[in-house]
Parts: C-alpha cells; sequence; structure tokens
C-alpha cells in the first residue's frame, strides 16, 4: 500500500517537473522572440546628454524656422535646409565633443 502511494507520489512529482519545464521553455522562446535589443554606444553614458540632445534640436529646428520664414526663394530655402542637414553632424563633433586632443 505504501509503496503505491510512494509510486503515484513520485509519478506526480515528475509530472509536476514536466509541466514545469515545458513552461519555462516556453517562456524562454517567447522572451527570445520577443526581447527588445538595446542598442547602445558601447559606453556606459550615451554620448550626449538630455540638455545636449535638446540643445541639437532646439537649434536646428530654429535655423530652420529663420531659413524658411525670411528667405523668399525657394532654391536658398533648399540648399540651407540640406547643408544643415549635411553639416551638422560634423559641427555638433567639433563643438560638443569631450575629447581632449
Amino acid at each position: 500500500m505504501r509503496a503505491r502511494k510512494r509510486a503515484a507520489r513520485l509519478a506526480e512529482g515528475q509530472a509536476r517537473r514536466l509541466k514545469a519545464e515545458r513552461r519555462e521553455n516556453r517562456r524562454r522562446r517567447l522572451r527570445a522572440l520577443f526581447r527588445l535589443r538595446r542598442r547602445g554606444t558601447g559606453r556606459i553614458s550615451p554620448r550626449r546628454s538630455r540638455a545636449e540632445r535638446a540643445g541639437i534640436v532646439l537649434v536646428a529646428a530654429a535655423l530652420l524656422f529663420l531659413t524658411w520664414f525670411y528667405l523668399d526663394s525657394f532654391p536658398a530655402q533648399l540648399a540651407i535646409t540640406v547643408l544643415l542637414a549635411v553639416a551638422s553632424p560634423a559641427l555638433i563633433v567639433l563643438t560638443l565633443d569631450r575629447r581632449t586632443r
């Protein structure tokens, strides 16, 4: 009698372990599928602070507003907009880069 009860308990424990393993494997697979990949700079802190990023956006928006509001020539407006888009990364690195020369 005790041997049968023991066998039943062992079988029930084995079934619970298998069910838990399957559930954990399913969770692991779902996490792997929907894992958000964080792409950083490869550094501990971000390259630009929040204030620097806000300043960059505000200066660029102000320059674009002034260009499109005060210039009447469409080719000039377009040229300054393209120039701002192309030259701004270099200007940002030159003015805000923290490396010592």
